[in-house]
Order: structure tokens, then C-alpha cells, then sequence
């Protein structure tokens, strides 16, 4: 194999040194996509960055945008599998807050029917166009503070 995640502890990089079985759908040196042992729905892959990182903001932009076209070829491979799917959920939890429970990052990539019992309980809040600027104001600061520079 010859790339190997950075954590002994960690079941991910168990995985992705072959220390830990997983039935794998694709690999390349950076990133490992396998099928979820606790799935949503069967076919719920998760997607992994072959370094330890536990979250998004670990990794650099390089790997991220990686990772996303991984992503995406999976969901390809998903609607053409022959496993009901009527629709994908692409879902990243980010943190303990976020009901993160493995911290190395991963995304669930999975199929959903129109009869599935997947669902997410949300509060959808109603917000004032100041507030949304008043919160899309401190994200710019957050961008800025990053190193963010938006190019002219």
C-alpha cells in the first residue's frame, strides 16, 4: 500500500494502514472511501483523508477539494450500483457539537429512498435580513482572520 494515516490509536488510520478490515471501494495516496459498518441505508460509504486529520479545517485546500471529487464519483457510482437510491445525503459532521464520533475526518455518503427512516430533527429558524448581515459580517471577519483574500 505504502501511505499510512498518522494516529495508532485511531480506527480510521487502522483502516487505511490495513491494520483494521474494511471493505474498501476506492483508494488512491490520499484518500480512502469504505463501506460503513453502522450504515444509514445499505451502500452509506465513508470517505477519508489517508492522513489523521480530525476535521475539515486540519486538512489543506488541496486534500479538500480532493476529497470532494472523490465524493462526488461515489455518488456517481452509488445512482448506478443497483442499490435503491432515489437520492444521496452527503453529510460531514465536524466536532463533538456536530455529533462527530470518530474525530478523523470523514464524510457519509449514502442512498436514501422515499421510504427510508433517515431523518435529521431541525428547529429551522426565522432570522432578520440584520441579523443575516450582521452574521455574514463576522464570517468575513472569520474569513479575513484565516488568511482569506478574495481575489480582484
Amino acid at each position: 500500500m505504502g501511505w499510512f494515516a498518522t494516529d495508532p490509536t485511531c480506527t480510521f488510520c487502522g483502516i487505511v494502514s490495513g491494520r483494521v478490515r474494511a471493505s474498501r471501494v476506492y483508494e488512491d495516496p490520499q484518500v480512502l472511501a469504505f463501506m460503513d459498518i453502522h450504515p444509514a441505508a445499505p451502500g452509506d460509504l465513508l470517505v477519508i483523508p489517508a492522513v489523521h486529520a480530525a476535521g475539515l479545517e486540519d486538512i489543506d485546500e488541496i486534500l479538500a477539494a480532493h476529497l470532494f471529487r472523490v465524493v462526488h464519483l461515489l455518488v456517481r457510482g452509488l445512482r448506478r450500483s443497483g442499490l435503491r437510491c432515489e437520492g444521496v445525503n452527503v453529510f460531514l459532521a465536524d466536532g463533538e457539537a456536530a455529533d462527530q464520533t470518530v474525530f478523523h475526518l470523514h464524510f457519509h455518503v449514502f442512498p436514501r429512498t422515499a421510504d427510508d427512516r433517515f431523518r435529521l430533527e431541525v428547529r429551522w429558524q426565522e432570522r432578520s435580513r440584520a441579523d443575516l448581515d450582521d452574521d455574514a459580517a463576522r464570517i468575513r471577519a472569520g474569513l479575513a482572520r484565516s488568511g482569506y483574500r478574495r481575489d480582484s
